[in-house]
Formats: structure tokens, C-alpha cells, sequence
């Protein structure tokens, strides 16, 4: 009975926007919600693609859905000099052509694609702990 509660709740909450408590937003870039084809940095919405990481942001960064990711897209993720770069495919995980994405691999850079909820998800927890993180979303 318990678990059919949870589940009612779970789907009466699906469509709601995910937000996230901050301590401090002084630290940086931080994703303070997301939603569908949106995301919040330091409490701004935006409801287009962008590149963040913890000091630099790029507001917008040219593309609507994973399949127009190419190669000067990657660049732009590049001249942030990350340690780590997380790409959000948008509403589902994605792999792109390793083509298009080969740059980051030659310069020995972690790449991960994951779906932009979870990518948001993973870009707060990485800056929280100091990493080098990038993240490329894509809305």
C-alpha cells in the first residue's frame, strides 16, 4: 500500500521543475533548477543551450539538439580549459559520433554524455568539490 502512495506521488510530481538549495552562490556558476527546456544558473532561467563551469559562462551556445553538436562546438567547450566535460543531450542520452568529439579525447579531457537533467545534476556535484568541470547543455 506504501509503495503504490509513493509511486501516485512520484507521478502527481513528474512535470514539476527540480530546484536546488545553495548555501552560497558565491562560489561560482551553479545550476539552481532545471526544467523542461530550462535551466537556472545563479537563479537566472535560461531556455536555451549554454556552457558553464564554475568561474566562465557562455550564455548561448548555438545549438538546439545533439545532432547539430559538431566539431567547433566541442572548441567552444574546450576554450574553458576543463579538466572534465559533461554534455547534456537534452531529454535522452545521446552518443554522438566520437568524430565530432575526438578533440577532447586527444587532449586527454574526460568526456562524459548523459541526459541534461542528470548533467546538471552531476555539473553541481563536481564544481561543489572543486573539479575543473565544464558542462555543455544542451536545452
Amino acid at each position: 500500500m506504501l509503495f503504490k502512495k509513493v509511486r501516485n506521488i512520484a507521478k502527481k510530481n513528474e512535470n514539476r521543475n527540480m530546484k536546488f538549495a545553495q548555501d552560497s552562490q558565491d562560489e561560482g556558476y551553479v545550476i539552481t533548477a532545471y526544467g523542461d527546456n530550462t535551466v537556472s544558473v545563479n537563479g537566472k532561467v535560461f531556455e536555451h543551450s549554454l556552457i558553464l563551469a564554475n568561474t566562465e559562462f557562455s550564455e548561448n551556445w548555438g545549438l538546439a539538439a545533439i545532432e547539430q553538436l559538431a566539431a567547433d562546438h566541442i572548441e567552444q567547450v574546450l576554450s574553458f580549459d576543463p579538466e572534465l566535460i559533461i554534455i547534456g543531450t537534452g531529454d535522452k542520452l545521446v552518443f554522438p559520433p566520437v568524430e565530432i568529439y575526438s578533440a577532447i579525447i586527444k587532449r586527454g579531457i574526460g568526456v562524459d554524455f548523459m541526459d541534461t537533467h542528470a548533467a546538471c545534476r552531476t555539473y553541481n556535484i563536481l564544481m561543489g568539490e572543486g573539479r575543473g568541470v565544464v558542462a555543455g547543455l544542451i536545452l
